[in-house]
């Protein structure tokens, strides 16, 4: 790579991450997971041969697509997915009837986006499971550890490290549960031109000339409506109740709600501790802090840092994704193709905040002198430490139940 390539590697945004679940090449393997699944769905229910599906999932490996390529000539047709589809049957040879038989450019790269979201929700929510497990270590070790509650920016009463870390504890362990939900509900995308499976419908004919599995004359369910189902059986994915080429809900969820608990969460933790890291407070420290060009003697919070960068750029990025709930006819014009971008872009903020939040808590240094030092108002943390056990006690069961 010469410094004139184009490419964004990521020199201005560190706080990023999941680049290997995120990226072009990750988009295109999904792209072409939700063909293959396809066509296997097809097969299964009698819609194409099962030799046809052996090919097109042979032929379905992004390092045998030229994605420069794509990229360039996906601005005809305003998407990747139809350079990708002629690709696609090109390398499936005398099986190329059954690649994208009867789906939408839609169809493809919304299932492709929920595997993505799918693939890069998992690896977060193992690291979730760090932070909490290492948050649960801090309050259950300083539940008695005194130090300043501070309201408004001043000392008000007395609390313990314990009951703050406790605090954070509940809502990443809320965030998790949340996310966790998000991901079990990641649906595929399978409706055809215009979300009636018409297409599908067409193809279900018995041989013989019978009437067509699901016609009034048959009795039967139509095969068009199992076709979902198995597709999102096939990827692993939830199975929708309709076709929602403008039913944007599960989009607008995932972004809104389930993203919104885990950025505040993760960014309650950053705020406290790049106020308690303050020099003239020194309460806690990064365990591994960044340096400064100018300035050796500095040990920066650059942990705490990035999490509270992705943590404000989140919400624009969601705001676009609630603006895309508002698409007109059966397929939109602009709303779809402006949800793409954000969404994969606050998976990579999402997945770089719980990164750095895993290195930010598994290294932190509390101090408890320095708490004691900088205690000036009279009183006891009174009940704290108690409260401190019923979270813990509340904890563990929430954690049993999850697991």
């Amino acid at each position: 790579m010469t410094s004139a390539d184009p490419a964004d590697l990521g020199l201005l945004s560190p706080m990023r991450g999941a680049a290997e679940t995120t990226g072009d090449a990750a988009v295109l393997q999904a792209m072409l997971d939700a063909e293959a699944a396809l066509t296997r769905a097809q097969a299964a229910l009698g819609l194409a041969p099962a030799a046809a599906a052996e090919a097109v999932t042979a032929a379905c490996r992004a390092d045998a697509f030229d994605l420069p390529d794509l990229v360039v000539r996906a601005r005809s047709g305003g998407n990747p997915v139809i350079p990708l589809v002629a690709d696609l049957r090109r390398a499936a040879g005398p099986h190329s009837p059954y690649v994208h038989r009867g789906a939408t450019s839609q169809d493809i790269l919304d299932t492709a986006l929920m595997l993505v979201a799918h693939r890069t929700l998992g690896p977060v929510l193992a690291e979730l499971d760090t932070v909490i497990g290492r948050l649960s270590t801090l309050a259950a070790d300083h539940r008695a550890t005194p130090m300043a509650a501070r309201t408004l920016t001043q000392q008000a009463v007395p609390t313990t490290f314990g009951l703050k870390a406790a605090g954070w504890l509940t809502l990443v362990t809320d965030a998790s549960v949340r996310l966790t939900a998000a991901r079990q509900a990641l649906p595929a995308q399978l409706g055809a031109a215009a979300g009636t499976l018409a297409a599908f419908d067409t193809d279900a004919q018995q041989p013989g000339g019978g009437p067509e599995p699901g016609s009034p004359e048959s009795g039967a369910r139509p095969v068009a409506l199992e076709l979902p189902a198995r597709f999102a059986a096939e990827l692993g994915l939830a199975v929708p109740v309709l076709p929602w080429h403008v039913l944007r809900t599960p989009v607008a969820d995932l972004a809104g709600g389930r993203w919104r608990s885990r950025r505040g969460a993760l960014g309650k933790v950053a705020a406290d501790v790049l106020v308690l890291s303050r020099t003239e407070i020194g309460e806690v420290t990064e365990g591994v802090g960044g340096g400064s060009s100018s300035m050796p003697h500095k040990h920066n919070p650059v942990r705490a840092t990035m999490i509270a960068a992705a943590a404000r750029q989140v919400p624009p990025l969601a705001a676009t994704l609630y603006a895309a709930l508002a698409a007109e006819d059966e397929r939109p014009s602009g709303a779809w193709h402006a949800e793409w971008q954000p969404l994969r872009e606050a998976l990579r903020l999402v997945a770089g905040a719980t990164r750095d939040a895993a290195e930010l808590v598994a290294d932190l240094r509390v101090h408890p002198d320095r708490m004691a030092a900088n205690l000036s108002v009279e009183g006891t943390p009174a009940p704290a430490a108690a409260l401190v056990d019923q979270a813990l006690t509340h904890h563990e069961h929430r954690d049993k139940a999850r697991h």
